[in-house]
């Protein structure tokens, strides 16, 4: 399978804190990969590795073809405008209404065509299930609908890669699942390799061709949500008992994202 990001050999430690030793993993073009791992090990960590925001202290990270190891802002900048984010509280600017928050990037990058830009929000509004919302404010949005305009703001900029940073935290039941499936269209429609951050196992069995097990500074578990469950490996063991979810939970969120 075609390779769009690879981690080789990653160290990364912030002062004493070590994060990474000898990180290594590899994300297939068109896959949902989930990036599993308790607080504290580093899952938010390689999403702005990632993007190139923050620099690592040993090993290689290549992204779209291109190492971005040791490089610039300038230099990166080509690679990032390829791939989306969605932040963890969405990330909005609370001054701007919601048309002017999806407009930003495409007015940073040099887009001044009004009817363009009116043309361009609604599509990715309507994408998210939002029509008509672009004279609302953030304050007036719920936690789910931030969410949403969160995720139209980074698939505005059309990416060939989504991020997404724990895009369920925070949200209801109803919300989470609505959330999940719309990360499942947007892969379906757009073709997009999508990469999520999460601690939700249901949210990840349902969205995720692989899951990689982030422990010990290291992935120590990359698998199929039924491979996960047969896991001998100890940290996975023990992160999916301490979710307190049953196996035919997992096993029926699986199931549910091929119905």
């Amino acid at each position: 399978m075609e390779e769009v990001i690879r981690f080789e050999g990653v160290d990364k430690a912030f002062g004493s804190n070590v994060i990474y030793e000898g990180l290594d993993l590899s994300i297939h073009k068109g896959e949902v990969l989930t990036i599993l791992g308790g607080s504290g090990t580093g899952k938010s960590v390689m999403l702005k590795m990632m993007l190139g925001i923050i620099p690592w202290d040993a090993g290689r990270v290549t992204v779209l073809g291109t190492d971005i190891t040791g490089r610039s802002d300038r230099e990166i900048l080509p690679v990032r405008r390829r791939l989306g984010m969605v932040f963890q509280q969405a990330a909005l600017f609370d001054s701007l209404t919601v048309f002017e928050n999806l407009a930003y990037p495409l007015l940073e990058r040099g887009m001044t065509d009004e009817a363009e830009l009116k043309s361009r929000v609604a599509k990715a509004l309507a994408r998210v299930d939002l029509p008509g919302t672009e004279d609302m404010m953030p304050a007036d949005l719920s936690g789910g609908m931030r969410k949403r305009v969160g995720i139209a703001r980074a698939v505005i900029q059309s990416p060939e890669i989504l991020l997404y940073d724990e895009p369920t935290t925070g949200l209801d039941p109803i919300n989470v699942r609505r959330v999940d499936e719309l990360i499942l269209a947007l892969r379906k429609e757009l073709g997009l390799t999508s990469v999520v951050v999460t601690h939700d196992l249901q949210s990840a069995f349902l969205l995720s061709d692989r899951l990689a097990m982030l422990a010990r500074r290291k992935i120590v578990a990359v698998a199929s949500g039924a491979e996960l469950m047969r896991s001998e490996v100890p940290e996975v063991r023990d992160f999916i008992d301490a979710m307190n979810v049953t196996a035919s939970e997992l096993r029926r969120a699986g199931e549910q994202a091929h119905v």
